[in-house]
């Protein structure tokens, strides 16, 4: 997977007439009474995704790739889960905030996020939805200040924004319907 970011990176930042940057993955670890949640999008490893807090499951590369487990993702929201690389995060933990309120918001939310086309730009954001789109979509819904979340300097997270538009348009379109 590193390789592979490597060589997306090289080519988009080619393309973009721009130098290389780190690329960042999000995860969330969320704080509640009952314990620790892992907010996470990964493959599809097995049919077992109920014990790691699995609520969803969206295609990798094409809609109809989708109905094969090697095309698949899914979202996580696994109660004293593990994320695998955490001992690699630069820059982080970064507290969001301290609030209950917003911790449980947030983790009800998780089920609701779209399950779009990973690796695709079907939000019409100019970048493609992957995990980074995930974890600014669950914080733009929670309202959380997404714009206090930079990556590291000299970095990038690819598909944030496009999270961020989608949950922007989902809010939009809720206040125009509860005015009616």
């Amino acid at each position: 997977m590193r390789m592979n970011g490597r060589a997306y990176e090289a080519i988009k930042a080619r393309l973009d007439r721009r130098p290389a940057c780190d690329l960042y993955h999000s995860g969330l670890e969320v704080f509640v009474p009952e314990g620790r949640y892992v907010i996470e999008m990964t493959p599809v490893v097995d049919e077992r995704g109920r014990e790691r807090g699995v609520v969803a499951e969206g295609p990798v590369g094409a809609r109809c790739a989708g109905r094969f487990r090697i095309f698949r993702y899914e979202l996580r929201r696994w109660l004293d889960g593990v994320i695998p690389d955490i001992s690699e995060a630069v820059d982080s933990p970064r507290r969001l905030s301290s609030d209950l309120s917003y911790a449980q918001r947030l983790l009800d939310l998780v089920p609701q996020v779209p399950m779009l086309v990973w690796g695709r730009d079907e939000a019409g954001a100019g970048e493609m939805w992957n995990s980074n789109s995930m974890i600014s979509w669950l914080i733009v819904r929670t309202g959380l200040d997404v714009d206090s979340i930079k990556p590291p300097a000299g970095g990038r997270a690819p598909g944030w924004n496009a999270g961020v538009l989608e949950a922007t348009r989902v809010s939009a379109v809720v206040a125009v319907s509860t005015r009616s």
